[in-house]
């Protein structure tokens, strides 16, 4: 398996050189991507399967990167429980999750049926992947989701950890394995919406609910700025991967975590400046890593839309030069 880079990381085996994708990859920075929007709306894009496989296959024509992702969207999971979503351009729904609401709002195998899109994209884009190319998958964390679900309504902790306990995590543990039974490696847990969470329930009640999504398997977890300084309780959850943004020292978390691989850390921003004074940053960067095992190279979050595709492919020769 020495050429299944993202494989290997997974299995915090030794590579010639760390895998690379990056966040949001495939989007609006692209010329491509920019194309296929005049023809289709983005939930066309993500919800005809062959339109999203075709999606995640732009970078991986474009810049030759190490894994594609499931083109897709953290909140068609709401939809598919029956919160009315629409985009123009960005999301929102038609009204919100409450109190009194709520129990339309839980029928998780309706919601399962709805997602079929996404293992169908998965599937395609496998089919057309080089073996050598990892696939990952994706869901929204159950908090980032809720807080999408309730908007600007006010509810009570006991509703937000039972409607959490009981619908989304159900929901998000049943998706994770339909994806990667459509042949994700690794689904990733995205999970930014963290501002607002209270650090004795995140420590006492909501990494348990983080737990059973690690136990699925192959599931992996990031958050752009994990509250409380709380990144150690979320490696001994024991994911199959952790994403860290470019805040986060690498070459610690690379010895803390035992098993499964560490992905990022690259400030997203420096890929807008010139070319020249980028490549002496990543090289600059590159030599502060000390043992890149179980290592996948990417950027602290997603590709900003002003980045120039140069500076991407700039990026994967850099670090593919540097370790051949």
């Amino acid at each position: 398996m020495k050429d299944k880079l993202f494989k290997n990381a997974l299995e915090r085996g030794e590579n010639p050189c760390p895998p690379i994708w990056m966040m949001r990859q495939a989007g609006r920075y692209q010329s491509s991507y920019m194309a296929m929007k005049q023809d289709w709306s983005f939930e066309q894009m993500c919800k005809l399967p062959r339109l999203a496989s075709d999606v995640a296959m732009l970078p991986i024509d474009e810049f030759d990167f190490d894994v594609a992702i499931l083109f897709s969207d953290i909140l068609f999971h709401l939809e598919g429980l029956g919160l009315p979503l629409k985009f123009n351009p960005g999301p929102k729904f038609e009204w919100n999750l409450d109190e009194d609401n709520w129990v339309d709002y839980k029928d998780v195998e309706k919601a399962l049926k709805f997602l079929d899109f996404q293992s169908k994209a998965l599937e395609q884009t496998r089919d057309r992947l080089p073996h050598k190319k990892g696939l990952v998958g994706f869901v929204g964390g159950p908090w980032t989701i809720l807080n999408y679900a309730i908007g600007d309504k006010q509810i009570s902790n006991d509703f937000r950890h039972k409607y959490l306990k009981n619908v989304i995590v159900p929901l998000l543990k049943e998706s994770i394995k339909k994806q990667i039974e459509a042949g994700a490696d690794c689904v990733m847990i995205f999970d930014s919406g963290l501002s607002n969470i209270n650090k004795s329930y995140f420590d006492k009640e909501y990494s348990v609910l983080l737990k059973q999504l690690a136990d699925v398997g192959n599931t992996a977890y990031y958050s752009r700025t994990l509250p409380y300084n709380s990144l150690n309780k979320v490696i001994d959850l024991n994911f199959a991967g952790i994403g860290v943004d470019s805040t986060v020292d690498l070459n610690k978390t690379l010895k803390k975590v035992d098993t499964g691989f560490v992905q990022g850390n690259f400030d997203e921003t420096l890929l807008l400046q010139d070319s020249e004074t980028l490549e002496k940053e990543i090289q600059k960067w590159l030599e502060t890593i000390e043992d890149p095992t179980g290592w996948v190279c990417g950027l602290g979050h997603g590709i900003l839309k002003t980045t120039p595709p140069k500076n991407v492919k700039l990026f994967i020769e850099t670090v593919r030069n540097h370790y051949s």
